[in-house]
């Protein structure tokens, strides 16, 4: 077991419902969640959850020292650590619920590209709620949320919750293939065009949503 693999074992067997997982993401799920990243422009780009730093390695590759790189982690340890690996990267130790207030203190305005290594449909519905609101008031109005959800839980009810969230909170929502080699299988899925924030209160189906683009992860 390498060094990053065994720091993030560690930190969830202190901290299961902060760090939610038990190994780093695999470098194809990682490359997925940093595709929304613009390749031209300075774009800011905001990761939540960063952890070890699969998804902060390439986003770095993508960005190529343009625009700017904010990282919201709540574990003091593993922000330490992105700090000494990303000199460049901008650490937020904080909840990354309170986004609003991390950018606002740093004086900017809205992410391009939101990119999410927490597991939001593992949330109850009320953190959902409180991140979904986070998304709305963060992103510029043609910005992009990616993020990842597992594929064995795609029908407990908080995952069917988030789901619906975040169909009615954006007008395009575009779901990749499952990464079976991932434990547990996931699926990352990007958002964007984000409508007006309001509650959803419904474990409706999918189907009872309009608006909606989306690939069902079952079929891919």
């Amino acid at each position: 077991m390498n060094s990053e693999r065994g720091m993030f074992l560690r930190e969830f067997l202190r901290h299961p419902m902060r760090t939610a997982a038990i190994m780093p993401s695999p470098p194809p799920v990682a490359r997925n969640m940093a595709a929304a990243v613009p390749e031209t422009g300075d774009p800011l780009v905001v990761e939540l959850g960063p952890g070890t730093g699969p998804f902060t390695s390439e986003i770095q590759k993508r960005l190529r020292g343009r625009g700017r790189h904010v990282a919201v982690e709540l574990n003091e340890r593993f922000a330490v650590r992105l700090q000494r690996r990303y000199p460049e990267l901008d650490v937020a130790v904080g909840d990354a619920v309170q986004l609003r207030q991390i950018l606002d203190e740093r004086g900017l305005g809205y992410a391009d590209v939101i990119v999410s290594g927490l597991p939001h449909g593992l949330f109850n519905h009320s953190l959902q709620r409180r991140f979904m609101e986070a998304f709305q008031t963060c992103l510029a109005p043609d910005g992009r949320l990616t993020a990842y959800a597992y594929a064995h839980a795609v029908w407990s009810p908080p995952a069917r919750h988030f789901h619906q969230l975040v169909h009615t909170g954006f007008a395009e929502v575009v779901t990749g293939r499952i990464h079976w080699t991932y434990f547990p299988p996931a699926y990352v899925y990007t958002a964007r065009y984000k409508t007006q924030p309001h509650h959803v209160e419904s474990d409706a189906p999918e189907a009872l949503v309009t608006g909606q683009t989306a690939t069902d992860p079952a079929r891919t």
